[in-house]
């Protein structure tokens, strides 16, 4: 075997079904990719089953191993599924109701419905402690830490067995002092606990938010140490070198560091697909684009700007608040696997609980599919909590069923892993379509609208209500579900063009191989702008710099390849929301300072129509938080031109399948992997591979560019 030693890069995105690994041969430029199954109970151990097949698929084994990336859902999952366990909240004297009160707000659809309940808090209140000390909110000291009060409440989580343990301390933002001396009490008192901070999870001001985020990180912190050690130790004996773990911000973080600051995990794998994503539509020419990655339970939606996905620190995950910066991404219910039902009042819905891998649709032909698929609908609700309506004895159909009966999918998955039982999906849509009046044809087309018409209203989220005009992006179009939709979306939205990159169900795992390694850091520090101290403004982005610089220090960067990105958070006095901004390098100064309000106030106007910019007098800037992202950027894989093929498409032709639009249509299926640059395919027609596919409808054109993305148009 020719010597690759340390030259293979290995991406690997685990999500619910299947396991996505990506890997790069950086010397002689082969890339591989394939799925292996998920292993829910045991993550790590799905995990090295895809280390192996991409090994095995490039005749290598651990030690050619140079570089290994992994986007995860172990943290998201424990989030999701409200597995929070015994967790112990401490704060400041007098604040111990500062989780029950939380805002004084209710669910989008509820407004002021009076069956609404307040959840349960993540700690409830008898496991909160209080301590006293106080600080002001500039970090002065009112009076002093409670050290008498730190050592019994130490004592009292000890004495109950309470090893997650968050602390958050008001103002702690401004000066972390009582913190830290609560940590050292937590040292010595408790030694078994397992402790987050606030200062170092998010030194950033509105303590409610500061506490959730604070308290997630300390209730996921052990189940990732965990995980993370077996993988550590698996790779070990492989002979691997460490890894590294997807951030949410777009970043990686190695695993010894990472276990440090865990919740900038969650949410990994959309980040990932998202700057695959832009790295595959820039190198064709498309530098902002929208991505949507469809997969079996939801679809992931995000923008990219100039080449760069959009952040937001206004995120949450399930119920959980979370204010660590994270590419902004809309998730909505519509997979393959979302469930279709009849709603109390008598129409179709569709998802947003799904069938899941297991039982999964009708078509995977598994028993037990009626009453699970029946459960998972009902906690999708209804008016009053009142079920929607099921179909007769052979279950829910989902979406993957109704493409299956159209035929607009081969009856099989994954190159025919997976068989596909058309039959069972024709019975399910047609109980259905019974209850609705419709032939089972119309009742799947209806399925097939609705998730659409689902997917186009997070990408109007996403779009329109962030000041862009939809119509002005091509859409990037990837997962194993992602491509099923675009022509339809291109039509829904008026969208430009839609863009399927080659091996769409992997590009996520393909983005880990793109990502560079990236901490965030935050200070809050208000002012007006009027009475901007900029020594002090200086100060504070130095230090936050200096910060970033140790991190990429004991990442192995050294100093010369370290780059900073600043950003500021910007309001109209009285405003009780920020607008992020990018802030210039070079001094802070009154250049900088005019700079950054400039683009506050041009930000401001394109995300709400107005911006008072000519009326500072009445309507002040006020700064809120500094930010500083430290980046030890990588060496991304390089994608080539290939050679045009002679313009006939022909070549990758395989037969015909008959196919349901508006009609059934015995219609032309077509090979990827035969397709060359050049070729053009018109409507109707369908192009298959292993990981998905593309039903092209009619009027509709498909290209295939110089990189092999195929590029759907209107005819």
């Amino acid at each position: 075997m020719r010597d690759v030693r340390g030259r293979i890069r290995i991406g690997i995105d685990t999500g619910g079904t299947f396991t996505d690994v990506v890997a790069l041969d950086t010397g002689s430029g082969r890339v591989v990719g394939t799925k292996t199954p998920s292993t829910p109970a045991d993550p790590a151990e799905g995990f090295m089953t895809a280390v192996a097949a991409a090994l095995d698929l490039l005749g290598a084994d651990g030690r050619d191993v140079a570089a290994l990336a992994h986007g995860t859902t172990v943290a998201t999952n424990q989030l999701l599924e409200d597995r929070i366990g015994d967790l112990g909240f401490i704060t400041t004297e007098g604040f111990e109701f500062v989780l029950e009160i939380a805002r004084q707000s209710v669910p989008d659809g509820y407004g002021n419905s009076y069956f609404w309940v307040k959840p349960p808090r993540i700690v409830p209140v008898h496991r909160v402690r209080t301590v006293g000390g106080r600080l002001d909110y500039t970090g002065a000291e009112i009076r002093p830490f409670d050290e008498a009060g730190a050592v019994a409440a130490a004592r009292w989580f000890r004495d109950r067995g309470i090893t997650s343990i968050g602390v958050c301390f008001l103002h702690s933002y401004a000066d972390p002092r009582h913190e830290l001396a609560m940590r050292e009490v937590l040292r010595r008192e408790h030694p078994e606990a397992v402790v987050s901070l606030s200062c170092e999870v998010l030194r950033e001001y509105r303590e409610y938010e500061r506490s959730v985020t604070t308290l997630v990180d300390a209730a996921v912190k052990p189940t990732m140490t965990r995980y993370i050690d077996r993988i550590a130790r698996r790779l070990q004996a492989l002979g691997a070198p460490p890894f590294h773990v997807m951030k949410s911000n777009g970043g990686v973080l190695s695993a010894e560091e990472v276990v440090h600051q865990p919740i900038t995990t969650v949410l990994s794998g959309p980040a990932a697909g998202a700057l695959g994503a832009a790295l595959v539509a820039g190198t064709g020419g498309h530098r902002s684009v929208i991505t949507l990655d469809g997969g079996g339970t939801s679809t992931d939606v995000a923008v990219v700007l100039d080449g760069e996905p959009t952040l937001t620190t206004e995120g949450s995950v399930g119920r959980y608040p979370s204010k660590i910066p994270m590419v902004d991404v809309v998730t909505v219910g519509a997979g393959g696997g979302s469930l279709a039902h009849l709603s109390p009042g008598g129409t179709l819905k569709v998802g947003p609980a799904s069938a899941g891998a297991d039982p999964g649709p009708l078509c995977y032909g598994k028993r037990g599919a009626r009453s699970e698929a029946r459960d998972a609908a009902r906690r999708s609700g209804g008016v009053g909590g009142r079920p929607p309506t099921m179909p007769g004895a052979d279950g829910a159909p989902t979406v993957t069923d109704a493409h299956a009966f159209l035929g607009r999918i081969p009856p099989h998955l994954l190159g025919g892993r997976i068989p596909l039982d058309v039959e069972a999906a024709h019975k399910g849509l047609a109980g259905l379509g019974d209850e609705l009046g419709l032939d089972p044809e119309r009742c799947a087309a209806g399925i097939l609208e609705i998730s659409a018409w689902n997917q186009a209203n997070a990408i109007r989220q996403i779009t329109v209500k962030r000041g862009l005009d939809v119509r002005d992006y091509p859409l990037v179009a990837f997962g194993g579900s992602g491509p099923l939709l675009a022509c339809r979306l291109v039509d829904v939205l008026g969208l430009p063009a839609a863009i399927i990159p080659e091996n769409p169900g992997n590009l996520s795992a393909f983005g880990l191989l793109t990502v560079d390694v990236r901490n965030d850091y935050v200070r809050t520090r208000v002012s007006r702008d009027a009475e901007l101290d900029l020594t002090a403004l200086a100060g504070t982005f130095a230090d936050l710099e200096r910060q970033a610089a140790d991190a990429l220090h004991r990442e192995g960067f050294p100093a010369e390849r370290h780059r900073y990105l600043r950003t500021a958070d910007l309001r109209y006095y009285g405003q009780a929301y920020e607008v992020r901004v990018a802030a210039p390098d070079g001094p802070v100064d009154e250049d900088f300072r005019a700079a950054v309000v400039g683009r506050f106030h041009d930000a401001h106007e394109a995300l709400y129509g107005y911006c008072y910019r000519d009326e500072g007098g009445r309507h002040p800037v006020e700064w809120v938080n500094l930010r500083v992202s430290g980046v030890g950027p990588i060496v991304r894989p390089e994608l080539k031109e290939r050679p045009p093929g002679n313009g006939d498409p022909a070549r990758a032709r395989t037969g015909t399948r008959r196919i349901y639009f508006d009609e059934w249509t015995d219609t032309p299926i077509y090979r990827r992997d035969r397709l060359l640059p050049g070729d053009v395919l018109q409507g109707p027609a369908v192009i298959e591979e292993f990981g998905s596919t593309l039903p092209l409808h009619p009027g509709f054109r498909a290209r295939v560019d110089s990189y092999g993305n195929v590029e759907v148009t209107r005819s």
